[in-house]
């Protein structure tokens, strides 16, 4: 388990972020439907190409400094290599099998 997720109360937003913070893709689609939608700074994305990037390129949260939506929204640090440090949120939304159905990102302010 990665530390930061602590913070989380959602068992499902607990569990994307510590499949981001491991690298592991398996964990991570298994998270998701197969259609799920991913938008980033509010543009929609390729889910699988965008998802495929940040596992590779072990991207991460460094910090989780807010939790909101009953565990659903968080804000805190994240890792890019390509992008450097900088403040984020994740907005994960659920289907009515707990599936994550759209992954919402955007840097924070």
């Amino acid at each position: 388990m990665n530390n930061l997720s602590v913070k989380l109360t959602n068992p499902i937003a607990k569990a994307v972020i510590d499949a981001l913070a491991n690298g592991d893709p398996e964990a991570w689609f298994s998270l998701f439907t197969t259609d799920a939608e991913l938008y980033d700074d509010g543009n929609k994305q390729d889910f699988i190409k965008w998802s495929n990037g940040v596992l590779k390129n072990h991207e991460h949260f460094t910090s989780i400094d807010r939790v909101k939506d009953n565990g659903l929204t968080l804000y805190g640090r994240y890792h890019s290599d390509q992008w450097g440090d900088f403040s984020t949120y994740f907005k994960v939304h659920l289907n009515k099998e707990n599936k994550v159905i759209r992954l919402e990102v955007g840097q924070a302010n």
